[in-house]
């Protein structure tokens, strides 16, 4: 069911069940973070690999206080400059996290979404919430209630309706080794906005299995159908033009039919495109094509987290 009622959404969570809940990134598949059985039926909805971390969201830093064992000068700074935003930081965990949320891990994922609706919801409850994105595990992430109903809503009693994603492609994640910044994963805030607050950072987004952070596993956000990346001149060597649909970054190309085509930005704006990313792969997806086809984008700005998910959604 989708819906604004927060006291519902509220009175659920509280009882253990699953709610949809909107964020500026992605939607979320949100259960109490410090109820163990309710954060198995993520994991369980989702069919995600219990060694793959979830995040926890809160509404304050006051209250990620009560969930870390520290935050360390550095992503105390991260945190006052992007929180509520896109932003998570990987930090010390206490022992009143759940080991199913980190896999195990001595460290948690959180961060403050800034959405207006999930932040008032936030407010109210006396539990952080683990929320990775409502979707099947492995498949595009949803930017708008009607693409996680259509994914999970015989599945879960509520789709929190919070619109469209303003930001449109998950957070980046932040940690702290041995006195380096590490980015694990490359998101909403650019690398670049990052250095200017705390200086050089080091990028290690992938890892094939048991992650170290959420979001790190190879191959992600990916379509059911065949999703390549490069030379459209070899895709058309087995596929016809009206076989295949393309997402180019902001030009349309005469080689293929207009119908099968989609624009990220046609201005060549990086948070355009990355608010456009999901729902236009869904689209194509559900075009009458074999495969898809997508270009990559510049590696500046947001132009890095958005080639990152293209390169996970790739056929291998």
């Amino acid at each position: 069911m989708i819906s604004k009622d927060l006291a519902l959404a509220e009175k659920l969570l509280k009882e253990g069940n699953l709610v949809a809940i909107p964020t500026e990134t992605v939607y979320g598949l949100a259960a109490n973070a410090l109820d163990v059985k309710a954060v198995a039926k993520i994991f369980e909805v989702k069919n995600r690999p219990t060694f793959d971390p979830l995040i926890i969201h809160t509404n304050s830093i006051e209250k990620v206080r009560q969930f870390v064992e520290y935050i360390p000068e550095k992503a105390e700074l991260l945190a006052q400059t992007f929180w509520a935003g896109s932003l998570t930081l990987l930090l010390p965990k206490r022992d009143i996290i759940p080991d199913l949320v980190t896999s195990g891990l001595s460290r948690v994922a959180v961060r403050i979404p800034k959405h207006p609706l999930t932040l008032t919801l936030l407010e109210k409850l006396n539990f952080p919430l683990a929320a990775p994105s409502a979707n099947p595990f492995g498949y595009i992430s949803p930017t708008k209630a009607e693409h996680v109903e259509a994914q999970l809503g015989n599945k879960i009693p509520l789709i929190l309706d919070g619109g469209a994603c303003e930001v449109g492609i998950e957070s980046t994640i932040v940690g702290f080794e041995e006195g380096k910044t590490i980015i694990y994963r490359l998101g909403g805030i650019s690398v670049e906005s990052i250095e200017t607050i705390i200086g050089n950072v080091e990028i290690r987004p992938h890892s094939s299995s048991n992650p170290n952070a959420p979001g790190m596993l190879e191959s992600h956000y990916a379509p059911r159908k065949p999703f390549f990346l490069g030379d459209k001149n070899v895709l058309l060597k087995t596929y016809l033009p009206k076989e295949i649909g393309l997402l180019s970054f902001s030009e349309f190309q005469e080689d293929f039919p207009l119908e099968n085509q989609k624009i990220l930005s046609s201005n060549k704006d990086f948070l355009e495109a990355a608010q456009n990313l999901f729902s236009y792969m869904r689209e194509l997806d559900q075009m009458p094509v074999k495969v898809i086809l997508a270009e990559l984008l510049p590696e500046e700005n947001l132009g890095k987290a958005i080639n990152d998910r293209l390169r996970r959604a790739s056929t291998k």
